[in-house]
């Protein structure tokens, strides 16, 4: 396991539980997570997870329009 240290100043009141679900959402947007490895990083289940993807104007389906072109053309 890796080990990450952020220095966050007092007044930003921002908890290390709201940190944990942003970096993980961000992580997930941008295709380096998984759903599960985001929710493990988040300490949540899956469907928790999944459903404060919005609170971060993350979508719960990764799908490109690069992929939904490919995959139309396959029809």
């Amino acid at each position: 396991m890796k080990t990450l240290v952020l220095h966050i100043p007092d007044h930003l009141d921002i908890t290390e539980n709201e940190t944990r679900r942003f970096l993980a959402a961000k992580m997930f947007e941008i295709g380096k997570l998984s759903l599960g490895q985001a929710a493990d990083l988040a300490c949540m289940s899956k469907l928790a997870f999944s459903e404060i993807l919005s609170d971060f104007n993350v979508s719960l389906i990764n799908y490109t329009s690069s992929d939904v072109l490919r995959d139309a053309a396959q029809f």
